[in-house]
Parts: structure tokens; sequence; C-alpha cells
């Protein structure tokens, strides 16, 4: 029997199968690989000493810890309504449902810099809300709060999008039996539905996380760039660039790539369990 790993499925020719892999080898290459090694190498051009001061500056320390808080506050408010999402949409069928799926992608569609501006439009200090949060002293914008929003706005549709296909995927078939056992909601959801979504819950909080701590323009808009108050991690890495601190950029920089790598090799965990777990319910 011939396995199926190493069944040919089309009829080009052993050429054409090479040329096209060493098409894609080499753009990956060239606008991957190499632009992600340039960091690393940038930031380690004038040695270890200064890499390390450029992290331990108080600037730079501040934007790390903004970056860590509002990904600690946006990710579990995103995964919390990725899961209420994906159960409401895949679960129940109700008038909206189609509107509902269009919301959940808005921001891929809207650019994060139009976003930001409807929150300054929203919460500025001439917004529609501006004058009752200026007269009850609460600061939004140019704030923590702003960031936050605007990063759980971005960040929002990534869990739902990961878990919505794969509970429509696996149909109601399970809960309908536990409901005739007698369970109820939340034991459904912890007994059943929850280990059957684990790994694309795993993978959706992991490419939330990722945006989060990444996230430039919506952040940039409501943030005010006030260096070691409201600059995340990739607004430090403008400044300093813009400052011409190009070691210093590129080492902040070196985490934020550090992070995608992370990110990539967290997900072929994922994979690699997620595949493992089907193949032995199968």
């Amino acid at each position: 029997m011939i396995s199926m790993s190493t069944r040919t499925v089309t009829t080009e020719s052993t050429l054409i199968r090479w040329l096209l892999t060493s098409v894609a080898v080499a753009f990956l290459t060239l606008f991957l690989l190499m632009p992600l090694a340039a960091v690393f190498i940038e930031a380690l051009r004038r040695g270890w000493e200064v890499f390390l001061a450029s992290l331990h500056e108080e600037a730079a320390l501040s934007a790390v810890k903004l970056t860590l808080i509002t990904a600690a506050v946006a990710v579990p408010l995103n995964t919390i309504f990725g899961i209420a999402a994906a159960w409401a949409i895949t679960k129940h069928r109700f008038r909206g449902r189609p509107l509902l799926l269009s919301l959940i992608d808005l921001p891929f569609a809207v650019s994060p810099v139009i976003a930001g501006l409807v929150f300054v439009l929203l919460f500025g200090a001439k917004g529609w809300f501006g004058p009752w949060l200026a007269e009850h002293d609460v600061k939004i914008i140019f704030a923590l709060p702003g960031i936050i929003i605007a990063t759980v706005f971005i960040t929002f549709p990534f869990v739902a999008r990961e878990l919505i296909p794969l509970m429509e995927s696996q149909g109601t078939d399970q809960e309908e039996a536990a409901v005739t056992l007698g369970a109820r909601g939340w034991q459904i959801f912890r007994r059943v539905t929850l280990p059957n979504i684990k790994w694309g819950l795993l993978y959706g909080v992991l490419l939330c996380n990722a945006r989060a701590m990444g996230e430039f323009g919506a952040v940039s808009v409501v943030s005010g760039h006030i260096r070691g108050k409201t600059n995340t991690l990739p607004l430090h890495v403008e400044v300093l660039y813009n400052e011409y601190q190009f070691s210093a950029a590129f080492a902040c920089a070196s985490l934020l790539a550090f992070l995608a790598i992370f990110t990539l090799g967290m997900k072929s965990v994922v994979e690699h369990f997620s595949g493992h777990s089907a193949n032995g319910r199968h």
C-alpha cells in the first residue's frame, strides 16, 4: 500500500516542482528571514553592553511595562468575547447572526489609524463624551484606558475567528447528548465544549497576544506619544529611530521580533499537539 505522505497529488514535472519550491523559499528568505535577521544583527552590532543598556533605559522599561499591561487586559477580554461570540453563533440560530459575523470582522477591514481617530472623536477633549469625562476627571485619550480600548478593538476578532469555524465543524451533537443526560450550560461548556476547542482557543490567544503587543496604528493615535508614560514598545521604537538612536531602536525592536518568533514556535507546538489529539480520536 502506498503511504499517503509519499503520494504525488499533482502532475507537474520534477523541474516545475523544484522551480516553484525555489521561488517560494527565495521569496520567504528575501522578505521575511533577511529582514528578521537584520533586526538582530543591528541590535547587537555595538555589542551586548549597548544592547542591554538600551533595554534598561527608564523609557524602554516603561514601554515594556505598558505593553505587557495592555496585553494582560486586552487578551483576557477578547478571549471571553471570542468564546461567547463563537458559542452564540455556532450553537444558536437567531436574527442578526450574519450581522454579528460581519461586525466581528470589522477591525480587519478598518484601518487601525481610523479606529484610533474614532476613539479620539468619542473620548477626546472635544469629542462626544469629552466634556462629561473632563467634568468627572476621567482621562481616556492620551492615557492607559485609551490604549487598552484601542488594542481591544483591533484584536478582538482573533479568538472568535479561530473558534467559529472549529465549533461549526464539530456541530452540536455532543452538547445535545449532554443535555439529554441532565447537564446544564456551564457543565456542558466545561466538560464537553472546552476540551474540544482548547487547541484552537490557545492558538487564537497566541495570535491575539502577539497583535496586542505589536499594535502601532490605533495606539499611536490615542496615546499622545508621551515618552515614559504612554509609549508602548512599538511606539518607543519609532521615537528612538526618529532620534537616530539606531542601536537602541533595533534593540527594542528585537524584543518584538523575538515575540514573533516565539508566537510562531508556539503555533507549531499547538498544531503538533492538536494534530496528535485529532489522530488519537480517530
